[in-house]
C-alpha cells in the first residue's frame, strides 16, 4: 500500500471507525446495560400488570379463575406474584394445579409453593397424558388431593397414610418459563412482602391514585437483587386488593460480568478479524478507484486507446462506462481537432503561397509592361521627334507588336482569372483526339520552319481515338504545350508528340521536346503563374508566362493526371484522358 494512497486511508478509517464502535458498544454495555435492563425489564412489567388489571375485573369473585389468571402472569413474565388484601396480607391462591379425570371422579391436585421441592413438580405434561400421583385428600368428597410424589407409574411403593391415585389429565398450570428454582423464587414473597410493608405507608398515595409502585429488595442470603412492584387492582374500599409482583434481576448482572470477562479475550480476535476485514474491505472498495485512477492517467496523458471496464452495476460502473465513453469522444475530437488543424496549417500555407504568388504576379506584370511600354514609349517619342521617314514604319510596326503582346498578356490573364474564381463552364463533347492533335500541329507549320524542326507524331493504334471534353479547351492545352515545346527546342531537333493507351482504358499524350531540362526542383512550379525556370529567357523566348498556369485549370476541371519528367534529352509533358469508345449513348 502506498504512503498516501486511498487503499491505506480507507483501510485505517475503516479500522478505526469499526473499533471506535466496538469500544462505544463494549462500554455501553458495561456502564448502561444493566440499567437498560433494569428499567426495560420493569415497564414490561407494568404493562403486563396493567393487562391484569384489565382482566382483574372480569374474574373477580371466582377464586380459580383468578388463581389461573396469576399463574400465567407469573408464567409469561417469570415472576413471583402474589394478590394482597387491603391489610397487605397474601390472599389464599394457589396459582399450580393439575386436574385428573379418574374413574368417574374428577380430582384436583394443587401444586404448593410451600414446601415443596423443584424436583415434586411434574415435567413435560399434556392433555390426556395419564399421571400417578401419592399424597393426601383435602376434603371430605375426596377431590383435592394434597401431592406428596408424582410417579410415571404404579411401581413404586406406597408410603403409609398415603393414597395414589392415577387418572387422565384433562386440565393443568404448572411453572413454566420460569427461572431454574421457581418455588425458592415463590417462597421468598412473605419476606420481600415483610420488608415493603414496613414503608407501605409512603407508597399508599401513589397507589390510590393509579400508579404502579415500583422499588428493589435483595435476597440476604443469597445476594440476588430483585425488582419488587406493587398495583392497585380495584378502587373500592369494600374490596380493596393489591398485586404484589417480585422479578429477579440476577440474569442481567451475571451477563454483564460475564460480558466484560469475555470482551478481555475477545478483544484481541475481534481486533485481528477487523484488520484483516478492514483491509480486505479497502481493496475491494478502492480496486475500481484505482482502475479508474490509471484511466484517469492515461487520459491525462491522451492516450485513448480502449481502457479496461469496470463491470458492475453502482457507481463505479457508470463512471468507467461514462469516462469510456468521455474517451472515445475525446479521441474523436482529438482527431477531428487534429484534421482541422492540418486543414488549418494548409489554409495558411495556402494563403502564404497566394500571397506570394500575389506578390509575385504585382512584380511580374509590372515587369511584363513596364518594357513594352517603355519600347513603345521610346518610339513614340522618336516619331515625335520627326526621326527619317525610313524608320517610321519600322518604328510602327514595333509599337504594334509590343502592343499585342501586351494585348495577349492582359488576355491570358483575364482567361486565368476566370480559371481561378471557377467562372469557367466546359462543354463537354464526344470527338477525335487524334484529328484535334492533326488541326493543331498544321498551325505550328511556320514556326517548326523557322527553327528547322521536325514534328512526329506516333498513336498506338492506327483508328481514330476519341475522347469527351471540352473540345475549344483541350485544343488551347495542345497549342499551349506544343507552342511550350518549340519555344524551347534546340533548331534541327525534333518534337515528338505521342498518343498511346494507358491503364483505365485511358489515353496518355505526351509532348517531348529536345532542349535544356528543368531543374528538379522546378518541375512542380513551372504550372505556377509567370514562373520561368530560366529567368534570362523572359522576353526572348516570348510568351506570357501564363500558359502553364491555364493549361494546368483546363486539365484539373477535366479530372486529368498532369505532369512533366526530364528525359534526358529534354522535357516531356503530359496528361491522361478517359477513353469514349463510343459504347454510351449521346445522353
Amino acid at each position: 500500500m502506498r504512503r498516501h494512497g486511498v487503499v491505506l486511508k480507507l483501510f485505517v478509517i475503516t479500522s478505526a471507525f469499526i473499533l471506535f464502535i466496538f469500544t462505544l458498544v463494549m462500554l455501553a454495555e458495561g456502564l448502561f446495560f444493566e440499567r437498560f435492563y433494569r428499567m426495560s425489564r420493569i415497564h414490561q412489567l407494568e404493562s403486563s400488570i396493567n393487562r391484569v388489571n384489565d382482566q382483574y375485573n372480569e374474574v373477580k369473585g371466582n377464586e380459580r379463575e383468578l388463581s389461573n389468571l396469576l399463574g400465567k402472569f407469573m408464567n409469561q413474565n417469570d415472576t413471583s406474584s402474589v394478590v394482597l388484601n387491603k391489610s397487605f396480607n397474601k390472599a389464599n391462591l394457589n396459582p399450580y394445579y393439575v386436574k385428573l379425570q379418574s374413574g368417574a371422579k374428577i380430582i384436583t391436585v394443587p401444586i404448593p409453593t410451600a414446601g415443596a421441592t423443584i424436583n415434586t413438580i411434574p415435567r413435560g405434561v399434556s392433555l390426556d397424558d395419564n399421571m400417578v400421583v401419592d399424597g393426601i385428600f383435602m376434603d371430605e368428597k375426596d377431590t383435592v388431593l394434597h401431592p406428596i410424589a408424582f410417579w410415571p407409574d404404579n411401581s413404586a411403593p406406597l408410603d403409609q397414610g398415603l393414597v395414589r391415585i392415577k387418572g387422565k389429565v384433562l386440565e393443568f398450570l404448572l411453572p413454566e418459563q420460569r427461572s431454574f428454582n421457581p418455588l425458592y423464587q415463590d417462597a421468598l414473597v412473605d419476606e420481600a412482602l415483610q420488608d415493603w410493608t414496613a414503608s407501605v405507608e409512603k407508597y399508599l398515595p401513589r397507589l390510590h391514585a393509579g400508579e404502579t409502585v415500583s422499588s428493589e429488595w435483595k435476597d440476604p442470603w443469597s445476594g440476588v437483587e430483585y425488582a419488587v412492584l406493587v398495583k392497585f387492582l380495584t378502587d373500592t374500599e369494600q374490596d380493596e386488593h393489591y398485586m404484589f409482583v417480585m422479578a429477579s434481576l440476577q440474569p442481567v448482572g451475571e451477563a454483564v460480568n460475564i460480558l466484560k470477562k469475555y470482551v478481555i479475550y475477545l478483544a484481541p480476535v475481534i481486533l485481528a478479524l477487523v484488520l484483516a476485514l478492514s483491509l480486505i474491505y479497502s481493496r475491494i472498495v478502492s480496486r475500481p478507484l484505482l482502475t479508474l485512477n490509471r484511466s484517469a492517467a492515461r487520459l491525462a496523458m491522451l492516450d485513448f486507446t480502449d481502457h479496461p471496464e469496470i463491470r458492475s452495476k453502482d457507481e463505479f460502473g457508470e463512471l468507467s462506462k461514462n469516462m469510456n465513453t468521455l474517451s472515445q469522444n475525446l479521441d474523436l475530437a482529438l482527431h477531428e481537432l487534429r484534421l482541422a488543424n492540418e486543414q488549418l496549417q494548409e489554409d495558411m500555407r495556402e494563403k502564404q503561397r497566394s500571397e506570394q504568388l500575389r506578390k509575385e504576379l504585382v512584380a511580374n506584370i509590372s515587369h511584363e509592361l513596364k518594357t513594352p511600354l517603355g519600347i513603345v514609349k521610346g518610339f513614340a517619342e522618336g516619331l515625335q521627334d520627326g526621326v527619317a521617314d525610313d524608320k517610321k514604319e519600322r518604328y510602327l510596326a514595333l509599337i504594334v507588336n509590343e502592343t499585342d503582346r501586351m494585348n495577349a498578356l492582359i488576355m491570358d490573364m483575364l482567361e486565368l482569372s476566370k480559371f481561378e474564381v471557377k467562372a469557367i463552364q466546359l462543354k463537354i463533347e464526344r470527338f477525335s483526339l487524334t484529328e484535334l492533335m492533326r488541326e493543331v500541329t498544321g498551325s505550328f507549320t511556320q514556326q517548326l520552319e523557322i527553327k528547322h524542326l521536325l514534328l512526329r507524331l506516333r498513336q498506338d493504334r492506327e483508328e481514330e481515338l476519341y475522347v469527351n471534353a471540352d473540345r475549344k479547351r483541350l485544343e488551347q492545352v495542345l497549342l499551349n504545350l506544343l507552342s511550350n515545346a518549340i519555344r524551347y527546342a534546340v533548331p534541327d531537333s525534333t518534337i515528338v508528340i505521342e498518343m498511346e493507351m494507358a491503364e483505365g482504358a485511358t489515353i496518355k499524350t505526351i509532348v517531348e521536346n529536345t532542349g535544356p531540362s528543368i531543374a528538379e526542383e522546378d518541375l512542380s512550379r513551372i504550372w505556377d503563374q509567370f514562373y520561368r525556370a530560366e529567368r534570362s529567357r523572359d522576353r526572348k523566348s516570348g510568351g506570357t508566362g501564363l500558359g502553364l498556369a491555364i493549361v494546368k485549370h483546363i486539365l484539373e476541371l477535366h479530372g486529368s493526371i498532369y505532369g512533366v519528367v526530364n528525359t534526358g534529352n529534354g522535357v516531356a509533358f503530359s496528361f491522361l484522358l478517359q477513353e469514349d469508345k463510343g459504347e454510351i449513348d449521346d445522353e
